[in-house]
């Protein structure tokens, strides 16, 4: 790529919205390779992020080199961050991509601290760290150098097929370190994969991935999450979703239903009455008013429905709702972190066969989904 030559002026406002109030900015750049989008290098103060004790989140530490995600997930949580830039959450964060060129040589300052205990560091917990943008600043080596050359073990969560670039990195490392690798695989179906997340590889090419680091000797982790209402939670996708699991060599799946956050919330509402109207005001019922979360019944089917198709596939899984603060979650670097590194013998194993033969609609998994009533109405079920 060539990106000399391709800078924006740091003080043009009208451009750069916010970029007057982005601490550190060292240049912005553009380059033909990604069109309409903007890479915003700046000098981090700091690398290690505590998470807040009263969060949910099942660690401690974060390393986010990146800030808005060339993902574009529609449903991302994260996207509410940006207006800290002064940015918006829509169209600012799937564009307006803030580089932390010198996060590494941070992190490695940080680790060297005595008070630092080594406590394991979650990878890819904000926005992506395999992102499209990692095949240029090439950040997430020198990060894994970083934690393995300290002690200090963590975990990667990621949608990006990146990841296979530093398998062998990754590999050695896990002698010295406990590593836990996690691809998220949200959507199977190629029409909406490409309408809801409309940067992100492929669903077959996060599974070969999967199969990748698999081979490699990891126990990976799938997060198929979100699960979206009336879109993904049939037993069909389910099924589906779970059997292609499999058959990559994944070891367990964490699942979850859709959460829409402050600004992810407002940015899927025009990207639902724009692609599926017809789903709008079931929505609004499952998600009324400041709603974060499905509504317990909701998640209750969903387990019922989940849990026999698990046993199904020979697959460990784990609700989200399984894991407060504080209990490991597998896939994630938790107070407690699981080992996960290469283990021989793992790539080689086959997918279960049940003999089953295809999924009927009885029992359990034939449990009609809750229904939703209108958003005018006092209660939801």
């Amino acid at each position: 790529m060539r990106w000399q030559g391709q800078q924006l002026g740091v003080d043009d406002t009208a451009a750069l919205p916010g970029m007057e109030r982005m601490d550190g900015l060292v240049r912005s750049v553009t380059t033909p390779e990604f069109a309409g989008m903007t890479f915003h290098e700046v000098m981090a103060k700091s690398a290690l992020n505590r998470v807040p004790g009263a969060s949910a989140m099942p660690f401690d530490w974060t390393v986010n080199p990146y800030r808005g995600c060339t993902h574009q997930c529609v449903y991302c949580f994260a996207r509410k961050t940006h207006e800290y830039l002064d940015l918006d959450y829509g169209a600012d964060f799937d564009s307006q991509i803030v580089v932390k060129v010198n996060v590494a040589d941070v992190l490695r300052t940080e680790l060297r601290r005595g008070s630092w205990a080594r406590e394991p560091v979650m990878l890819g917990t904000n926005t992506d760290p395999y992102q499209r943008a990692e095949g240029r600043y090439r950040l997430m080596p020198d990060i894994i150098g970083a934690l393995t050359d300290n002690g200090t073990p963590f975990s990667i969560l990621t949608k990006g097929t990146l990841l296979r670039r530093d398998l062998p990195l990754l590999t050695d490392a896990a002698r010295e370190v406990k590593i836990t690798l996690a691809m998220s695989i949200a959507v199977f179906d190629d029409t909406l994969q490409h309408s809801i997340e409309p940067g992100t590889p492929s669903a077959d090419a996060r599974l070969d991935t999967v199969r990748a680091a698999a081979a490699a000797g990891f126990r990976v982790t799938v997060f198929l999450m979100p699960i979206l209402p009336h879109l993904t939670d049939s037993i069909a996708a389910l099924d589906d979703a779970l059997a292609r699991i499999r058959a990559a060599g994944a070891a367990r799946v964490v699942y979850g239903a859709l959460h829409l956050r402050p600004g992810a919330k407002q940015w899927f509402w025009q990207w639902l009455e724009r692609e599926h109207p017809h789903l709008v005001s079931s929505y609004r019922g499952l998600y009324p008013g400041v709603s974060v979360s499905a509504p317990k019944a909701y998640r209750t089917w969903l387990g019922k429905r989940m849990r026999p198709l698990l046993r199904l596939h020979g697959l460990d899984g784990w609700d989200e709702d399984d894991h407060p603060r504080g209990r490991a979650q597998p896939g994630l670097a938790a107070r407690t972190p699981a080992t996960s590194g290469p283990q021989p013998g793992l790539a080689a194993r086959t997918p279960m066969t049940s003999g089953l033969g295809p999924v009927r609609s009885t029992g359990a998994l034939a449990s009609s989904r809750p229904r939703v009533a209108p958003a005018s109405e006092p209660t939801l079920f």
